[in-house]
């Protein structure tokens, strides 16, 4: 197609407005100005188009040209993509500063995947074989940890010619597919628009959690695997920090970091601790599972509302390799301020606070990308022919907010907790109190709990859930209590309630408050965690039979057995199973012989 020259009529920031732009589409990508600044068509008016400019617009004016690509905006997939760290639209970080220094120049062009780089292609099928969308064709060892699968376009299908086997490049031929329309040459490089989502199988309900070693999320708030999660709060109540755990520690086998708009300071500090942190399962560097998208609240902010869609791309393309795939957006609302800002350069009708009418709805679209699915493509032939044909992947989105003084009423607040399932309400009250992760157990909930509390069972105890369900009992009963220990102090309080008390106070310090930077506690598999909650529930049901026959909650209080109890997180996982056994027993013998020793005294006699 002959590309005709549009020519600039206005600039508004990073709002380019050009006439001449006949057979152009919405959201087709342009090259602005002699620069050839790249840019993305978000109005059209007849021949004149509305530009947002991914880059700075400084010293554009009009009369230039502006040259259409009649291409949206797409991201280049493929070998490679692990451990590397790319700005809002795919270029690799690493290339722009060996070609333009600390900042990004404008106008420079990388290519998202390197073209220089071979990779030992695998193949897995042979010539004759009949391949559809999706279909794994071949293995590439990405990384020790990560093993790449290359997929068949999903508008290709037909019958494999014949495929290669070596060391290729990414946009080297490696197979010839004999489809309907003719003969098609496979790459192991595939481009995707960014705003259109993956095409999957079919969707499936959630049913497996994606345990995260978080004990206040495994046992009060799961999330599902291909479940969605808002987690909002304030600024230094722990928003990151929860992100590089949940990266570190969950079961996801890829991360995907969006930082979006995020201070430069503290996305430097993500670049930095990423590839020193060491994955638990394989003691490898977390980055050779790890894709890193840095968009800092300095960079163009046109590009900022373009990451989120650039890392979700990328994530649903590992996603239908049969991967479980962790999306974390670092924080979606900068990118809802930067729709705000182009919304308002194109004299949109603003909704609530200046937001775009149509925020919810973005919201709704980018969160409903998430699922665990079952993939377009099977797997490679099998010799089992009772092996599955199907290929299931997942895919978790896990999106920080930032609201303006932690006011939770935020539009963008409200309008993802629409959407996503699992609250985890971030409370800098907690975190000045260094309780941490600083999750509001009262105002924080899970959609998926109903629905995932078969599976927990199976991975822990079967009396687990029901524990986590009495202990939020208890701590819900504590937040009553409190409000009348202010007013009448603590000795006005029954043996009961005070027990109450202690026992909430026991699940708040001692279960809930986790330290992310000791080597035992920062995680906690399912089966300790239920064993841990079982411990301090016997202490309570024991202590409440000790009070009715008589027994001083002074002396419950005071009890040895309640110091090993407060240790017994730091306790290593092997073995644990033992040492809780005993420390139960150790419990009923010291809470008896309370109970015991006050009914013989001179009150029971």
């Amino acid at each position: 197609m002959a590309h005709k020259t549009g020519t600039i009529r206005k600039v508004s920031g990073p709002l380019v407005v050009a006439d001449g732009m006949d057979g152009a589409k919405m959201y087709d990508v342009v090259r602005v100005s002699e620069r050839r600044l790249l840019g993305e068509i978000v109005e059209l008016h007849g021949s004149q188009a509305a530009i947002q400019v991914y880059e700075d617009t400084s010293g554009v004016g009009p009369g230039e040209p502006v040259i259409p690509t009649h291409e949206p905006l797409s991201v280049e997939l493929g070998p490679g993509l692990i451990a590397s760290i790319y700005d809002g639209i795919q270029r690799p970080l690493d290339v722009l500063r060996a070609a333009a220094g600390d900042f990004i120049t404008r106008g420079v062009e990388a290519p998202g995947l390197d073209r220089a780089r071979r990779w030992r292609f695998i193949p897995l099928r042979r010539p004759g074989d009949r391949v559809g969308p999706g279909d794994v064709i071949a293995r590439v060892p990405e990384t020790p940890l990560v093993e790449h699968r290359v997929l068949v376009p999903p508008d290709v299908s037909g019958e494999v010619v014949d495929i290669a086997a070596g060391e290729f490049r990414v946009d080297e031929p490696v197979c010839r597919v004999k489809t309907a329309q003719g003969e098609r040459t496979l790459t192991m490089l595939q481009r995707w628009p960014v705003r259109r989502a993956r095409p999957v199988r079919r969707k499936l309900p959630p049913a497996e959690p994606l345990v995260t070693g978080q004990r206040v999320v495994d046992a009060f708030f799961p999330i599902a695997k291909g479940g969605t999660a808002c987690v909002p709060g304030p600024f230094g109540s722990g928003k990151t920090v929860i992100q590089h755990q949940l990266a570190k520690w969950s079961e996801a086998e890829i991360i995907v970091f969006v930082g979006c708009g995020e201070r430069g300071n503290e996305m430097t500090d993500v670049l930095r601790e990423f590839p020193e942190l060491s994955d638990p399962k394989s003691g490898e560097p977390l980055m050779k599972r790890t894709v890193l998208i840095a968009n800092t609240s300095n960079m163009p902010v046109a590009a900022r509302e373009a990451s989120v869609y650039t890392g979700m791309t990328i994530a649903e393309y590992f996603r239908d390799m049969g991967y479980s795939v962790a999306l974390q957006a670092d924080s979606t609302s900068r990118w809802a301020e930067a729709m705000r800002e182009i919304s308002g350069r194109l004299e949109e009708m603003p909704g609530e606070e200046g937001y775009p009418a149509y925020l919810a709805t973005r919201i709704a679209e980018f969160y409903e990308r998430a699922g665990r699915v079952v993939c377009l493509g099977g797997l490679e032939p099998s010799s089992d022919p009772a092996a599955p044909a199907e290929m299931e992947g997942a895919l978790t989105v896990i999106g920080s907010v930032s609201p303006p003084g932690g006011d939770l009423n935020d539009p963008v607040v409200q309008a993802t907790l629409r959407v996503a399932k699992v609250f985890w309400s971030l409370e800098d009250r907690l975190a000045f109190a260094r309780h941490f992760p600083a999750i509001s157990w009262l105002n924080s909930y899970s959609l998926y709990s109903t629905a995932l509390a078969e599976a927990v069972r199976k991975r822990s105890t079967r009396e687990f859930v029901e524990d986590a369900a009495e202990a939020m009992r208890l701590l819900e009963r504590e937040a009553e209590l409190l409000e009348i220990v202010r007013l009448v102090g603590k000795d006005a309080l029954s043996g009961h309630d005070r027990l109450v008390l202690e026992c909430s106070r026991s699940i708040r310090e001692d279960f809930l408050h986790q330290n992310a930077f000791h080597e035992v506690d920062t995680f906690t598999s399912l089966p300790k965690q239920a064993r841990m909650l079982r411990v301090i529930l016997t202490f309570f049901a024991l202590a409440e039979e000790a009070l009715e026959q008589g027994a001083d909650i002074a002396e419950l209080e005071q009890l040895g057995v309640r110091e090993q109890v407060a240790r017994m997180k730091f306790w290593a996982e092997a073995g644990f199973a033992e040492k809780a056994a005993a420390l139960a027993a150790e419990t009923r013998r010291e809470v008896t012989g309370s109970g015991r020793a006050l009914a013989a005294g001179p009150g029971g006699a």
